[in-house]
């Protein structure tokens, strides 16, 4: 290394999965107040990676490279800019966590997801950036604490909204059966299961980006203020809560018809809360699906413009990757994501700058 690039102290590693087929859904928000919800936590997951160095030996305290977006800059504590500029989540976790006075450090992020695809990627995030920034404190996070932190992040720093699941699920990894009691409070059940049921279930899975990012609009925001004002024991939400238990019951018993029939359900029980959750892209590529033999199809998220589908694809392989095929030449945007099923959830390791001798301390859900 060139002596104007000092040699960095240590290096910490994280790693966390973004999540797939979010039945129930909506259901973990603090309008639901309870709420049940199944989700699977996948990769392509999130990585993180700090360099770690004495505070002497860098201009700036606290470097961040966000390298899905090309941006390289110094981040300077709030209360010296009133701000957060350029990507508010990172930097108000790097805020609220802190990076001690000793010390300096380069943050690099990246993720093979992509933005905007509804599948708990900026949740992922967030889960990973904590776990790893954790690391430069003498006392360390539980991954349920890393995923409430990353929620009071979103919720409290920012004022945005969301519900706990993604951070949990990114969190903990696995299939999960999620069971909120009182927002934001909830229970972690990891659904385990026969590995011939786990890598059927991985070799059935179908993520399908839109190709166009989703964000939050007035139909969501409709949606809310319907929500808030029926109560939580609306009928539309427990709808969607019955989908999680079904979701649960149908793997523990190895039946993917059941699994199918439990995301349809989902669907249309997110159709019922307003029409333009399932947006003409998403029912183009549900249509052709349906011609392909697939047994279920889940708009991931909360649903709308934009972001992605889980499907769930009969036993023929053939038949998968022909309906694959349709659907990435039926629309240019069209785009299977390849995924794979995630045991863990955040992992985080560190190791010396050389990466001879990484150290035997790693952490995982």
């Amino acid at each position: 290394m060139s002596a104007d690039k000092p040699l960095p102290v240590r290096i910490i590693n994280s790693v966390a999965p973004i999540r797939v087929c979010d039945n129930g859904g909506w259901t973990d928000t603090w309008f639901a107040k309870h709420g049940r919800i199944f989700n699977i936590g996948v990769y392509p997951y999130v990585e993180v990676q700090i360099r770690v160095y004495p505070r002497q030996e860098q201009e700036n305290r606290v470097i961040l490279h966000a390298e899905n977006f090309g941006d390289r800059y110094a981040v300077f504590p709030r209360q010296e800019r009133h701000e957060w500029i350029h990507h508010p989540l990172l930097e108000a976790a790097i805020d609220y966590m802190g990076v001690p006075a000793e010390l300096a450090v380069h943050i690099s992020i990246f993720s093979e997801a992509p933005a905007g695809c509804s599948t708990g990627t900026s949740a992922a995030v967030s889960v990973a950036l904590i776990g790893a920034l954790d690391q430069l404190t003498p006392t360390h996070l539980t991954p349920l604490e890393v995923a409430y932190t990353a929620h009071r992040i979103e919720t409290e720093m920012l004022n945005q909204q969301s519900g706990i699941q993604d951070q949990l699920c990114s969190a903990f990894g696995g299939i999960s059966y999620i069971e909120m009691f009182d927002y934001p409070y909830a229970a972690v059940s990891p659904i385990l299961v026969s590995n011939a049921t786990w890598w059927e279930l991985e070799r059935r899975l179908v993520l399908i980006f839109l190709g166009k990012s989703h964000s939050s609009s007035s139909v969501h925001e409709m949606v809310i203020r319907g929500l808030e004002d029926a109560g939580p024991e609306n009928p539309k939400l427990e709808a969607l809560r019955r989908t999680a238990a079904l979701s649960r019951d149908a793997l523990y018993d190895s039946d993917f018809d059941a699994l199918g029939h439990a995301m349809q359900d989902n669907t249309e029980a997110q159709r019922n809360l307003h029409p333009a959750l399932i947006s003409k892209d998403a029912e183009q590529i549900i249509g052709i699906a349906r011609a392909h033999g697939a047994l279920g199809w889940k708009v991931n998220g909360a649903g709308g413009e934009g972001g992605s589908l889980t499907l769930l694809s009969g036993p023929e392989m053939t038949r998968k990757r022909t309906m694959i095929h349709e659907i990435e030449q039926t629309n240019p945007l069209f785009q299977c994501i390849p995924t794979y099923l995630s045991r863990f959830g955040l992992r985080v390791w560190s190791q010396p700058p050389d990466g001879s001798h990484a150290s035997d301390w790693t952490r995982s859900a």
